[in-house]
């Protein structure tokens, strides 16, 4: 069964996430957070620390003008919890070399959770 005080860290991680709340992700990590979002099977980018997370969370949140990601199943594994996500968004302005403004995207990946001290140590995203 996972610890119900890990499964109240995600909420809380994930629905300041769709509020665009940096502060209240932040409230819910570690200060040495490792965060590691992996496309295509490969690493995309990597933080350590939070000063490195809210900046990298900061430029996320600006890219889009709405987002939700949707916990669809959670389940442990190993001293992890493995959520898999929902995602939707929409591109708040037009990217070089990339989708426009007001484009739709959606997709489906898993959030890997690991914690520590009563918060989120390590989260690694892949799509």
């Amino acid at each position: 069964m996972i610890d119900p005080a890990h499964i109240a860290l995600i909420e809380a991680y994930l629905d300041a996430y769709n509020r665009f709340d940096i502060d209240g992700m932040l409230a819910t990590l570690s200060d040495d957070v490792r965060f590691e979002h992996h496309s295509g099977g490969e690493l995309s980018v990597a933080t350590e620390g939070k000063v490195d997370f809210e900046k990298l969370a900061r430029v996320g949140a600006a890219m889009f003008a709405s987002r939700q990601q949707f916990v669809t199943e959670l389940r442990e594994v190993g001293d992890a919890v493995i959520a898999d996500i929902q995602f939707h968004g929409e591109i708040a302005d037009d990217i070089p070399d990339g989708p426009g403004a007001g484009t739709v995207i959606e997709m489906r990946g898993t959030s890997e959770f690991r914690f520590a001290g009563g918060k989120i140590v390590r989260v690694v995203d892949k799509a």
